[in-house]
């Protein structure tokens, strides 16, 4: 019998390290064939041009810009929000049927399709509110889509918080926020910062929600209230209608190196985050 569970727990093992390992390699494959095709039509002109008959010359620079402004708009909104949801489920509300609807409505925001909140807001913010095509339609539209991945991760880190941090500032007089913004806040702030690189990372991808609402124009935006095409965006177009298949892969592999650089930053600013809250 001992024999067999060991046995059974070694095949479990195995099992386990190959799925591990053929995810890993899959990611590898594609990020190596994707950077392989793409770094060699990266150069300052690919960085530092506007795009040029329909994107087969020039570089992608506005559609850079594009992308920074709608991430940045769609973080700067969703994320006070976000986070004030979280602490007002988490510190301020008890377990009850308000709380339970708050939490179904965010569950069923993030399982809302991207091309469905591309077309509400389309017809919202485009149409309804007469913004047009802009930076600031697409920011606000993915707003509403990265606003549960923000939610379900600061509660989930605001929870973590052990009571006693809580019962310790209480007995010591503080307020109920003070508490939250000296001794709950800090201790998850790590968690907090994990949620919003996600969030970062997919405003960064994609493309449903954006062509709808920021559009696809190719020269460079002036305002947030400027049409305006993310890389994604560009990527999708220049692929899908077979523009340019170069310009395709150098701009996939530059989303690659972007994100890469955002993981890289956000982490080390957490990791001092977590020793600093240590």
């Amino acid at each position: 019998m001992r024999k067999t569970s060991h046995a059974g727990e070694a095949v479990a093992r195995v099992l386990i390290w190959a799925a591990a390992v053929f995810v890993m390699a899959l990611l590898a494959f594609i990020i190596t064939y994707l950077l392989v095709k793409g770094l060699p039509m990266i150069d300052w002109a690919f960085l530092t041009e506007i795009p040029r008959d329909m994107g087969r010359e020039g570089g992608i620079s506005s559609a850079i810009v594009g992308t920074l402004m709608i991430t940045a708009i769609a973080v700067a909104i969703a994320t006070p929000f976000g986070i004030g949801t979280a602490f007002y489920l988490s510190e301020y509300r008890k377990a009850g049927v308000a709380t339970r609807l708050i939490r179904f409505c965010a569950e069923s925001l993030a399982g809302i399709p991207s091309i469905v909140y591309g077309l509400f807001g389309f017809i919202f913010f485009v149409i309804y509110l007469n913004m047009g095509w802009s930076a600031l339609s697409g920011g606000l539209t993915l707003a509403f889509m990265i606003l549960p991945t923000i939610i379900r991760t600061s509660e989930e880190a605001i929870r973590a918080v052990p009571g006693i941090y809580r019962d310790v500032s209480f007995s010591l007089g503080a307020t109920k926020w003070q508490t939250i913004y000296k001794a709950v806040l800090p201790s998850a702030l790590p968690g907090i910062a994990n949620g919003l690189i996600l969030s970062v990372g997919r405003c960064i991808a994609e493309t449903a929600a954006v062509i709808y609402t920021a559009g696809s124009v190719l020269r460079m935006p002036s305002s947030i209230f400027s049409p305006t095409r993310s890389m994604a965006v560009h990527f999708y177009i220049l692929a899908s209608e077979r523009i340019s298949m170069d310009n395709a892969y150098g701009t996939a592999a530059l989303l690659i190196i972007l994100i890469f650089i955002i993981n890289v930053v956000a982490n080390a600013i957490v990791n001092g985050l977590a020793k600093k809250g240590a």
